[in-house]
C-alpha cells in the first residue's frame, strides 16, 4: 500500500494569508491528539504552527499543527468522535490486523485498504480509534501511525492479556466471597502468608486489598472476622513462626546423636542445681569443697561445647535459632530435645561440664583464685524453687536454721548465700549504689489440652518476689562466673562476645544501653569488669560460642575464632535482632494472656501504678498500658482503673480513672536506657529484665522460672 498525504488534512490552497494570519476559507474541522486523548472541534483561526479550536463543549484551546490528525467540514465535532467511538467497538481485531500491512503505516491508509475506498471522516476516525484501542495487536509508531504486532509476539500477548483477563475474573470473584461474608479456600489456605509475606501481585492478595478497602477494613481484622484466621491467638502466634520459624519449629532428620564423655575427668564433688521444677534445660549447677582452710566453691555449666564445634552439623541449627523462644504455654528449644537431655544437668548423671572453681576465704567470703576445667560432674540433687521458696527465708538462712528445717545441702546453700551478698555487695560498691531487690516477678500459667494453645484455656497469673535466698545465690554466681570468664578471654588475648554497658546520669538517673560486641570492656550497670555471656550455652547461641573459646583456651588450643572473625561479627548481629524479636513475641504473648485473664476473671476495675505521665502498670500483672486523658500524677502514685475492653489483636486495653488511692508504690525503671525509653520499652516488652533480657516465664509454660544470668533488678 502505497504512503500517501492524507487528503482530509489541510492543504496549503485551503487558506489564504492575511497579516500573517491564516483564514479558513471554508467551514473547517480539526480532529487532533492532545494529551494522550483524541479530541475534535472547529477551527476559529490558524497560523502556520497552531490553530485556535473550539471544543464541542464551548472550550477554545491552542492546538500545535503537528498534533492534528485528520481534517473534516462534516459532521459536527462532538458527533465525529461518538460515531467513531461506536463504529469502532465492531470492527474484528484479528481480521483488521490481517488487513494491515506488516511495515508501519498511517491510519487513514489503513481505512483507504479497510473500506475499498475513500473513507469518511467517520471512518477514518473509527479506524484510528480501533488502532489505538489495540496495543496488543499495534504498536504506535508516532501520532496516527502504527504497525502491526509480529505473529510470534502477537501469539505470546494475547495469552498474556488471556491469563490477566482469568486473574482479574478469579480476583473479582474472590473479592465477591469476602464481600458476601465468606473465607474462600485460596485466601483461607495462605491467611498468614497474606499479612507476613505479601506477594502483591498476586489473585489472592489484590482480592483482600480490594475487599478490604470497599468494607474500609483492616485486611487482618477482615480475615478473622471471616473466619480464614481462627483466632487472634493464632495470629499471634501463627504469624511469628512464619517470620522466624518458616520452615516450621521441627529438626531435621538425620541429626547426629549426643556423643559419650567417659574420657572427660569426673570431679570429686557432690553438685546440685537451682531451679524451677518445671524447667528443662538445666544448664548450671554449684558444689562446694573444703580444702587447706579455705571453702572451694564449684560453679558448673553444661558442656554442649564439647561435641558441637564450629563445623559441627548442630552448630547450623543451633546458630539458625540464636535462643530458645520462650512464651507462656510454649517453647521453641535451641537445640533438639535428646541433646537437651543429654547435657541437661539431671539428677542421678555424670554429665560434661565446664567448671569455674573459685577458692574463697570462708571467714570475709572474698575470692581469692578461680580455676577453670572442662570435666565429668555427677549431679547429685535438683533443688527446686517452688519447693523451697518458701522454707529457704532470709531469716532462716541468716540464722543458720537451714539444717534444722530438713532443707537439703543445707550447710552448702548457707555458704553460698553469704558468698551471694558478698559478691552483691562489691558490685554495689562498684556501681555506686545498692541494687533494687524484691522486685515482683510475674509467671503466667496456661492450661493445655493436647497440642494446639486453646484461646479459651485456662489462665493463672502468679507472683513471685525476686531476691529471696535461692534467687540470690544463682544470680550472684552466675553473674561471677560470666564475668570472670570474660576478663580471662580478654586476658588470654582471645576474642569472645561480651556485653557491656557504660553509663551516665539523666535526671538524678544511671541510664545506658548494652551493647554486644566482640570487644571486651566495663558493665557498669552490673559493676563489673567484664562480661561475657558463657553460663546457659543450652539455650543461647552467644553462649555457646564463648564456651567454645573457653574450652580452647583451657588446652592451650587455637581458638575456634581468631580476632576480627567476620563469622562472628555476624553472630553478634544476627544474635541481637533474633533475640529481639523473640523478646517481643514473649512480650506480646503475655499481654495476650493477660486480656484473656481479665476477660476470664471478669475483672471491671483494677490498680495500676504511675510509671510516667499516662503510662501505668496494672497491679499482679506483666502489663502496661497507656490511659489517656489522665490527670498529672507522681512517678509511684497508685490509681483505680475502671476496664473499658480490650483488643486481643492490637494487645491493648481500653481503660479510665476511676479514683486516685491514697497509697504509692516503689516504681524500677530499666537502667540501660534513658527514663524516656526505658518507659516507653515497658509499656511494649514489660516481660524484659533491666538489661531487655526475655524472662523464661514459669509453671504451665514449662520452663524455667529464673533466668540464671539475671540478679534481681540486675542489668545483665
Amino acid at each position: 500500500m502505497s504512503q500517501r498525504r492524507d487528503e482530509h488534512l489541510f492543504r496549503q490552497d485551503d487558506v489564504t494569508r492575511l497579516g500573517g494570519c491564516a483564514l479558513l476559507t471554508m467551514s473547517q474541522n480539526l480532529l487532533f491528539e492532545e494529551d494522550g486523548a483524541f479530541k475534535a472541534g472547529a477551527v476559529l483561526s490558524a497560523t502556520d504552527a497552531h490553530y485556535q479550536v473550539e471544543l464541542a463543549s464551548g472550550k477554545r484551546s491552542k492546538v500545535k499543527s503537528a498534533n492534528v490528525l485528520l481534517r473534516f467540514e462534516q459532521p459536527p465535532p462532538g458527533q465525529l468522535l461518538a460515531a467513531a467511538q461506536r463504529d469502532a467497538e465492531s470492527i474484528e481485531l484479528d481480521f483488521l490486523w490481517e488487513c494491515a500491512p506488516q511495515e508501519e503505516f498511517g491510519f487513514a491508509d489503513l481505512a483507504r485498504e479497510y473500506y475499498g475506498r475513500t473513507p469518511t471522516p467517520v471512518e477514518a476516525a473509527t479506524i484510528l480509534l480501533r488502532l489505538h484501542s489495540a496495543p496488543v495487536y499495534f504498536h504506535r509508531k508516532g501520532r496516527g501511525r502504527f504497525r502491526p504486532a509480529p505473529p510470534d509476539i502477537l501469539k505470546a500477548a494475547l495469552a498474556a492479556v488471556e491469563r490477566k483477563r482469568q486473574q482479574q475474573e478469579k480476583t473479582e470473584a474472590l473479592t465477591a466471597d469476602l464481600l458476601a461474608g465468606r473465607a474462600p479456600e485460596p485466601i483461607a489456605r495462605q491467611a498468614i502468608a497474606l499479612l507476613t509475606r505479601p506477594d502483591r501481585n498476586s489473585v489472592e492478595f489484590k482480592a483482600l486489598e480490594n475487599a478490604a478497602h470497599a468494607l474500609h477494613m483492616n485486611p487482618l481484622r477482615l480475615l478473622l472476622e471471616r473466619g480464614a484466621i481462627a483466632s487472634p491467638l493464632r495470629w499471634h502466634l501463627d504469624s511469628f513462626f512464619a517470620t522466624m520459624f518458616p520452615r516450621g519449629v521441627g529438626f531435621a532428620p538425620g541429626l547426629p546423636a549426643p556423643e559419650q564423655h567417659g574420657s572427660l575427668p569426673l570431679a570429686r564433688v557432690t553438685a546440685f542445681s537451682i531451679d524451677d521444677s518445671s524447667t528443662t534445660e538445666i544448664d548450671d549447677a554449684f558444689s562446694l569443697q573444703q580444702h587447706a582452710g579455705r571453702t572451694v566453691v564449684g560453679i558448673h555449666i553444661a558442656a554442649p561445647a564439647a561435641s558441637i564445634s564450629r563445623d559441627h552439623p548442630l552448630d547450623g541449627v543451633a546458630r539458625n535459632r540464636m535462643s530458645t523462644v520462650y512464651a507462656p504455654g510454649l517453647k521453641v528449644t535451641m537445640l533438639p530435645g535428646n541433646w537437651i537431655d543429654a547435657y541437661s544437668l539431671i539428677a542421678g548423671r555424670e554429665v560434661p561440664v565446664l567448671s569455674l572453681y573459685v577458692d574463697v576465704d570462708p571467714d570475709s567470703a572474698t575470692t581469692l583464685k578461680f580455676e577453670t576445667r572442662l570435666e565429668r560432674v555427677r549431679i547429685a540433687a535438683n533443688l527446686r524453687h517452688d519447693q523451697l521458696d518458701d522454707i529457704v527465708t532470709n531469716e532462716r538462712i541468716a540464722g543458720d536454721g537451714m539444717e534444722s528445717a530438713g532443707v537439703p545441702f543445707g550447710r552448702e546453700l548457707t555458704f553460698l548465700w553469704r558468698l551471694a551478698n558478698a559478691l552483691l555487695a562489691e558490685r554495689e560498691r562498684v556501681r555506686g549504689k545498692p541494687e533494687p531487690l524484691g522486685r515482683i516477678e510475674h509467671s503466667i500459667d496456661v492450661e493445655r489440652r493436647g497440642e494446639e494453645l486453646d484461646p479459651d484455656a485456662h489462665v493463672v497469673v502468679r507472683t513471685r518476689r525476686r531476691g529471696a535466698p535461692l534467687d540470690l545465690i544463682v544470680a550472684e554466681l552466675m553473674i561471677l562466673a560470666n564475668s570472670h570468664w570474660g576478663g580471662w578471654l580478654a586476658d588470654c588475648r582471645r576474642v569472645g562476645i561480651y556485653r557491656s554497658q557504660s553509663l551516665t546520669r539523666i535526671g538524678g538517673r544511671a541510664a545506658g544501653k548494652v551493647r554486644m560486641s566482640t570487644t571486651p570492656a566495663p558493665h557498669e550497670g552490673i559493676g563489673v569488669a567484664h562480661y561475657a555471656w558463657s553460663s546457659s550455652p543450652l539455650r543461647r547461641y552467644v553462649d555457646l560460642v564463648n564456651q567454645r573459646q573457653l574450652i580452647a583456651a583451657i588446652s592451650g588450643a587455637s581458638p575456634p575464632y581468631a580476632t576480627n572473625d567476620a563469622d562472628l561479627l555476624a553472630v553478634v548481629s544476627a544474635f541481637d535482632v533474633a533475640y529481639a524479636a523473640y523478646a517481643a513475641f514473649q512480650t506480646n504473648m503475655e499481654r495476650y494472656w493477660c486480656l484473656r485473664w481479665m476477660k476470664q476473671e471478669r475483672i471491671a476495675r483494677i490498680a495500676a501504678t504511675v510509671l510516667k505521665e499516662d503510662i501505668l502498670r496494672l497491679d499482679g500483672l506483666p502489663f502496661v498500658t497507656r490511659v489517656p486523658g489522665i490527670p498529672v500524677l507522681p512517678r509511684g502514685q497508685r490509681v483505680e482503673l475502671d476496664v473499658l475492653g480490650a483488643d486481643e489483636i492490637e494487645l491493648t486495653l481500653e481503660a479510665r480513672l476511676n479514683q486516685v488511692l491514697a497509697a504509692t508504690a516503689e516504681v524500677e525503671i530499666e537502667t540501660d536506657e534513658s527514663e524516656e525509653e526505658a518507659v516507653q520499652a515497658q509499656a511494649i516488652r514489660i516481660a524484659q529484665d533491666e538489661t531487655g533480657e526475655p524472662r523464661p516465664p514459669a509453671g504451665g509454660s514449662s520452663v524455667a522460672t529464673h533466668d540464671p544470668d539475671r540478679a534481681s533488678g540486675v542489668a545483665s
